[in-house]
């Protein structure tokens, strides 16, 4: 797992903002935040990431550059995960895309618990390419979870990366154990979920404060 407030930088800054209710106002901050912070996700995972060596003519000759070697998709979780994905898309411009529409659906007899929804899916052959998973807030992480493995209907990629500004313990603890393949990228892990299984402290509803409330 990669966690991008470790170690101090520019980032405590942006995830400063995301929380703050007055900041918070300001819809297009918001999203450049959300979108910075995809930004340095993107960059540190691409360290990772398996390159060739291939010459690139210059006007004075020739120079050695490196290339990914595997294709990238990023797949993000509607609506909520468009600021996000934007950062992301910024760094692996040359990256195909895949989008779900998957929410917090009816309670489970009538306790807190509840179902995940999952509507609307689309996605380019997954097969053999490097898989990012987007998604801001980690809650319980059961959404990501029906997420990945309803993608793996468009095929089995190399390589599987979750990326989420914000997560709580236990999501991050859920994924690892149901889903040990894919690598975590987070930028902050908070301190726990409510009863209503929201992330506390936490920043509110993303969709909302990127997009206006439902």
């Amino acid at each position: 797992m990669f966690l991008l407030s470790q170690k101090p930088s520019i980032a405590d800054h942006y995830i400063a903002e995301l929380r703050d209710v007055n900041i918070q106002k300001d819809r297009l901050r918001f999203r450049r935040n959300m979108e910075r912070i995809g930004e340095l996700l993107a960059y540190e995972l691409s360290k990772t990431l398996t390159y060739r060596t291939e010459q690139t003519e210059t006007p004075l000759g020739q120079a050695t550059s490196r290339q990914l070697l595997q294709p990238v998709v990023l797949a993000t979780i509607l609506r909520a995960g468009l600021p996000l994905h934007e950062g992301f898309l910024n760094m692996f411009d040359k990256a195909d895309n895949a989008f779900i529409g998957a929410y917090r659906g009816h309670h489970i007899n009538d306790e807190d618990e509840f179902e995940v929804e999952m509507d609307y899916i689309t996605s380019p052959d997954l097969t053999g390419k490097i898989l990012i998973l987007i998604d801001p807030m980690l809650a319980t992480g059961r959404s990501l979870e029906k997420v990945y493995h309803a993608l793996l209907r468009f095929g089995i990629p190399a390589q599987t990366h979750i990326a989420a500004v914000i997560a709580s313990p236990e999501g991050v603890a859920f994924l690892q154990k149901r889903i040990p393949q894919c690598r975590l990228w987070l930028g902050s892990v908070d301190t726990r979920l409510n009863e209503q299984y929201y992330i506390v402290p936490g920043i509110g509803d993303a969709g909302d404060l990127a997009f206006g409330e439902k």
